[in-house]
């Protein structure tokens, strides 16, 4: 049986001090969602859409919490939200559409159900994941608040989310920031199938917000007046002392999890006591009873409903199915932006790699006005490589922002700031870390822009690479995780100019962007690099060496490998290509040179099992095959993990089997 206390959630529909006109609205407002749940209920048994989450049993809190809020404040609901919707007003045929995968629907055919967000109706939907919601309302909260907006936003989720890491480093960043978030838990008993008792040990899921140092409220989720009346209060309050606040509904799912699921894991006995406590129903029978409303004005508001909903419903069938165009689908995975040539000073300076990185960060911040950056120990510590050291005291605390441990809702929280138009900096302290901000930089920033035309204007830094003895964990260089991710722009200089130019360019350009820089280049590399602010375009690679034996092609260490290796064996007659930018990729600059030279070595650090490089050796063999004289060569690291002993990070490391497969191709 379900942990939730029945008895602590029987509605008491005590009287109320609110308006007349505000309890029939609300009436109104409740009753819509029901009556369109219904007739999608039909019509999903009729095959016409597709799947359905029902909300039936929780619309209180929808409407409740919705109706409490400011029309410009966001709210980030789930499945079970169709009140959050409604009672914003968004035309019902284009929520049917949504519904259909008609091109009118918010994501024009590219995803279903309530996953689509609309800046107008400053609605942000979940994606299936859950977790990263939460931190995308942090983003959110956070812009609202370096505007002084006085807003509140709000997410919502349900018990089973709560034990997601994604949940407590949200409410962790919230409260050390205390940020105008207010947390929504739909406790409604089951996770699926799975009851609350096996899913926490608390009491109350609200007991956790003291863990936080938050304020915390138990709800009657199933009383549309008292979910109105506390939500209104404590958002007011919130407003004027901005702070998070984490809220337990308690409430019941009266359907399956979604309708194939049914509901048979569910105790007769308790469906029943909760049916009794319906919460359009019970409200109808409070406004009855009180004569706030009588049996003729409802029949009317429900004909009205029927009405709009029919009348909706036929505006969406009537539309034709979508159709499916190349061109469209390629054209819209990536925001649209225009690259900004800004040319290069003549005046140099010699300064190495890493400065190179600190000067673009610095002169990005004065470009951009409202750069947030976020990271572990970036502020007074100046990051564990030192690259932003005294933006803090040229910036400000509120732009430049020490961060919990919390990987997942930092990129979830940089995200809800693109969301409000401002540009945002995460900095991986190693690029090994990002596993842990994974899922919400492949399924939400790299998606979000095919999904419903929203950009994640995101930065990603990442100190990455070997030969600095710092083993499996600090060593790591994981483009390949990415690179295979549409939606993701994927940059990985060599040279300090490049590094400059181009993280300008990240800073400029409104996509996600993750942004390699190989910690063994850091201090070991220099060069004369333009002083001031330049940029250069992505997707055009460096012809760094050139010659007509060999075409090299390679990117961020493999590149000072190379040279190094071509100067030892005095060859001087070979291509070398450093790509600089992985993801837009020079495919011309590739099959130019490979046209040219007849033979291909492609070098990576990455151990070769679905390396980059590896992409690379099959783009070659594909478009340049009639050109080869020999076959494309792929050098790699061992298929290990990365040692820390230095002989054995020697011999994991690529350079020594560069150098003899380099002479094998050569003799070919």
């Amino acid at each position: 049986m379900s942990s939730v206390d029945i008895t602590q959630t029987i509605i008491k529909n005590n009287h109320s001090n609110l308006d007349p006109e505000i309890l029939l609205d609300l009436y109104t407002a409740i009753l819509k969602p029901r009556m369109i749940e219904e007739k999608m209920l039909i019509l999903l048994r009729q095959g016409k859409i597709s799947k359905w989450f029902s909300g039936i049993g929780q619309e209180a809190i929808s409407v409740g919490v919705t109706k409490a809020l400011h029309r410009h404040e966001y709210i980030l609901p789930m499945h079970r939200n169709l009140g959050v919707f409604t009672s914003r007003d968004i035309p019902l045929h284009r929520l049917f559409a949504q519904w259909q995968g008609k091109a009118s629907g918010f994501t024009r055919g590219r995803d279903r159900s309530f996953h689509f967000g609309t800046q107008e109706y400053k609605i942000i939907g979940m994606i299936s994941h859950l977790g990263p919601q939460l931190g995308v309302a942090d983003g959110i909260a956070l812009a609202s608040k370096l505007h002084k907006e006085g807003a509140v936003t709000t997410v919502f989720t349900g018990e089973g989310g709560t034990s997601e890491g994604d949940f407590h480093e949200a409410l962790n960043i919230a409260s050390v920031w205390d940020l105008p978030v207010l947390f929504c838990i739909e406790n409604n008993g089951y996770g699926l199938s799975t009851p609350t008792t096996e899913q926490y040990r608390c009491k109350d899921l609200a007991d956790r917000g003291a863990g936080y140092g938050m304020e915390s409220h138990i709800i009657d989720g199933n009383n549309v007046m008292e979910v109105f009346e506390k939500i209104s209060a404590i958002a007011e309050s919130m407003r004027k002392e901005p702070r998070p606040v984490l809220i337990e509904f308690k409430t019941f799912r009266m359907r399956g999890h979604e309708e194939a699921s049914g509901t048979k894991y569910v105790p007769k006995e308790l469906m029943n006591a909760w049916k009794e406590k319906d919460p359009v129903i019970n409200f109808e029978s409070y406004l009855l009873e009180h004569e706030v409303i009588s049996a003729d004005k409802i029949s009317e508001i429900k004909a009205t409903i029927l009405d709009e909903i029919n009348e909706h419903l036929e505006i969406a069938n009537s539309e034709a199915m979508i159709s499916a165009d190349i061109e469209t689908e390629l054209n819209d995975v990536f925001a649209k932006y225009t690259y900004e040539e800004v040319l290069p000073d003549s005046k140099t300076s010699e300064i190495r790699f890493i400065d190179a990185i600190a000067e673009a960060v610095s002169e990005s911040m004065e470009k951009h006005l409202e750069l947030v950056l976020m990271g572990q120990d970036i502020a007074d510590y100046g990051g564990v490589f030192k690259i932003t050291e005294g933006l803090l005291n040229k910036f400000g605390k509120e732009r430049v922002r020490n961060t919990p441990i919390c990987e997942s809702a930092i990129v979830g929280t940089a995200m809800g700031l693109s969301i409000k138009g401002i540009k945002a900096m995460v900095e991986m302290q190693f690029s090994d870390f990002v596993s842990s901000g994974f899922n919400p930089i492949v399924n939400y920033l790299a998606k979000v822009n095919y999904r419903w035309n929203q950009n994640a204007d995101v930065v990603i830094r990442m100190p990455c690479g070997g030969s600095v003895g710092a083993g499996p964990f600090h060593s790591q260089t994981n483009e390949a995780w990415f690179t295979k991710i549409p939606g993701l722009k994927v940059i990985y200089p060599a040279f300090p100019a490049d590094a400059k130019g181009l993280l300008n360019t990240a800073f400029n350009d409104p996509n996600p962007i993750l942004f390699f820089e190989h910690k063994a280049l850091y201090r070991s590399i220099r060069q004369e690099v333009p002083q001031g602010y330049y940029t250069l375009e992505f997707g055009k690679a460096s012809l760094v060496r050139e010659g007509h034996q060999v075409s090299i092609v390679t990117y961020g260490a493999g590149v000072h490998w190379a040279l190094e290796i071509l100067d030892e064996l005095g060859i001087v007659d070979a291509d070398l290509i450093d790509l600089r930018s992985l993801q837009p990729l020079d495919e011309e600059a590739i099959y130019k040179s490979v046209s040219k030279t007849g033979k291909a070595i492609v070098l990576t650090e990455d151990s070769l099992v679905n390396s980059f490089a590896s992409e690379i050796a099959a783009l070659i063999s594909e478009n340049c095959f009639e050109r080869l004289d020999a076959p494309v060569c792929r050098v790699g690291s061992l298929e290990t993990p990365i040692p820390f002993a230095k002989a054995l990070e020697n011999q994991y490391l690529p350079k020594e089997r560069f150098k003899l497969k380099l002479q094998e191709l050569l003799n070919y």
